[in-house]
């Protein structure tokens, strides 16, 4: 099964909002609406509380590093509890941690107690909570609307993140501004009710819960190598996560970059951060919303290159700009493009998987969309340390043009 897999046929005046029909993905929909503007609210936060605190990009890339190393360790066994245990229970337990890590932090930063390495412990647990949510979430959607709308669900979830990405830094900056930094964390804890509540009225047949499939007694180890040869036996699978994880080293990790580009490079404080990572919400919510549109079309290969040339060379343009007016336009661009790409990837990747595999398949996206992200910060981070945000933004988007043009002659001959 190649990039045009299973088209959906349905057109309609609705199309855009097909998943929605799905009483179960609504639940979840809105839930995570207002989530995930907590969400970025605490991202954006956290950025600008370690930069206040120590005043290194270097720094600053390490909390990112941390944050991320849990899903380069745990990502594939993971994927094998994904495909073992009931994702909608999974859920509920990872979204009420997420929820307590935020509170903690928030509580230690409004009574004064916060450190570095305070959010560094914390950075890594909630990386580590993470890891067993991302694919658990990710192979949940297509027990909640099938395979037909699986496109139009995924780009409705990005959708709805980017619609928090727009918010949730804006009024980040506002809050720390106006009310301190706590409250953004505080806020951020109690967003989560809403996404627990929808989890906990769900109701999804057991039959359609790969779970129930799995023998108790398999190993692991087992699993892990199955799905892992799967991959490596269906070359549109292999290559495709083989850019993403070389995209995502090089030129995906450009927001951990961003404070240090607001304050030093266009001399911006914390409202002008937040309208920066805003700026990148708005395109990739209008990249997301025209996905929803053509989702009927299934996956299109030209829409997973674009995305991909367009991510690294609107960020070179980041990179050579000293204006602030245009620093939103390109980060506008890069997330649109960014959105393309990544949603591009997700629906090829769970259109040609089996039900017994998708859990451990989406890990393994997982494991390359964030995990490898470490990699990518600790690079990026120390590029800027020596030479500034837009030689990191510059260094990072050549080298993604490059892996790129290594991989998009293979994904063309199987396209």
């Amino acid at each position: 099964m190649g990039m045009e897999a299973a088209p959906v046929k349905r057109a309609g005046r609705w199309q855009a909002l097909a998943a929605l029909r799905h009483p179960n993905f609504r639940l979840f929909w809105s839930g995570q609406l207002i989530s995930l503007m907590g969400t970025w609210m605490q991202n954006m936060a956290q950025g600008w509380l370690v930069l206040q605190m120590t005043n290194s990009p270097f720094l600053l890339g390490v909390v990112s590093a941390v944050q991320f190393t849990p899903l380069l360790v745990l990502a594939l066994v993971a994927g094998v509890i994904a495909d073992r245990v009931p994702k909608r229970r999974l859920l509920i337990f990872t979204q009420t941690s997420l929820m307590l890590l935020a509170l903690i932090l928030g509580v230690l930063t409004l009574t004064g107690v916060v450190r570095y390495w305070m959010v560094l412990i914390l950075a890594g647990l909630l990386g580590t909570v993470n890891t067993f949510d991302m694919p658990a979430r990710q192979s949940f959607v297509v027990e909640m609307v099938g395979k037909e709308d699986l496109m139009n669900a995924i780009a409705l979830n990005s959708s709805v993140f980017n619609a928090a990405r727009i918010v949730g830094p804006a009024l980040a900056g506002l809050v720390i501004g106006r009310l301190g930094m706590a409250a953004s964390f505080l806020l951020n804890g109690a967003s989560f009710i809403a996404v627990i509540a929808g989890l906990l009225l769900i109701r999804v047949p057991e039959q359609s819960q790969g779970y129930a499939q799995q023998p108790a007694a398999a190993r692991v180890g087992e699993k892990i190598v199955e799905g892992l040869q799967y991959i490596r036996r269906t070359p549109m699978v292999l290559h495709t996560i083989v850019l993403m994880a070389l995209l995502s080293i090089f030129a995906m990790n450009f927001t951990v970059l961003i404070p240090v580009l607001a304050r030093d490079t266009l001399g911006q404080q914390a409202e002008g951060y937040g309208l920066l990572m805003s700026a990148s919400g708005v395109g990739a919510l209008c990249g997301a919303l025209i996905l929803a549109v053509i989702s009927r079309h299934g996956p299109r290969l030209r829409l997973l290159l674009g995305g991909a040339t367009g991510l690294c060379l609107f960020q070179l343009l980041l990179a050579s700009t000293r204006s602030y007016t245009l620093a939103l336009l390109f980060l506008g661009f890069t997330g649109w493009s960014m959105i393309t790409f990544t949603a591009s990837v997700n629906t090829t990747l769970q259109l040609n998987v089996p039900d017994n595999l998708r859990g451990r398949v989406m890990s393994v996206y997982s494991l390359v969309f964030g995990g490898v992200t470490p990699i990518g910060s600790l690079f990026s981070g120390s590029i800027a340390h020596l030479w500034g945000a837009p030689a990191g933004l510059a260094v990072g988007a050549a080298l993604g043009l490059i892996s790129l043009l290594a991989v998009a002659t293979r994904l063309v001959k199987l396209g």
